[in-house]
């Protein structure tokens, strides 16, 4: 496993060094004075994608993480005291409940980033 991985990061990295040397373009040698390209907009659309994907990736992460323990601990205090089950049962679907609500939370956070990102609007997007 560690072999592995270790061969999956040697490469990414090898692949971070030398994409800029194999993707790089040589001047024009027609037309000196060109004027210089602006890639601000493309870098603000990138970042807001990683951001997105940041957030919900670790929005669902911890969402999933809360909701196991949740079942988790429920399961646990039936299996203790069957007689409960009706109160453990409703208490903990009040609580899965909050906790989708976080993930729910993260997508709409996502979403504003996407298409209503006020840095896109600075940028003239």
């Amino acid at each position: 496993m560690r072999k592995t991985l270790s061969y999956v990061f040697i490469s990414m990295l090898l692949v971070m060094v030398f994409a800029p040397f194999a993707m790089a373009a040589a001047a024009p040698a027609a037309a000196p004075s060109a004027p210089a390209t602006d890639y601000t907009k493309a870098i603000v659309l990138g970042c807001s994608l990683l951001a997105v994907g940041l957030a919900m990736g670790l929005g669902t992460i911890g969402t999933g993480v809360g909701m196991g323990n949740g079942l988790s601990g429920a399961t646990n205090a039936v299996g203790r005291n069957p007689e409960a089950q009706g109160k453990i049962l409703l208490t903990m679907m009040v609580g899965l409940a909050m906790i989708e609500s976080l993930a729910i939370y993260a997508l709409v956070i996502a979403l504003i980033m996407l298409y209503a990102n006020p840095l896109l609007k600075l940028v003239g997007m």
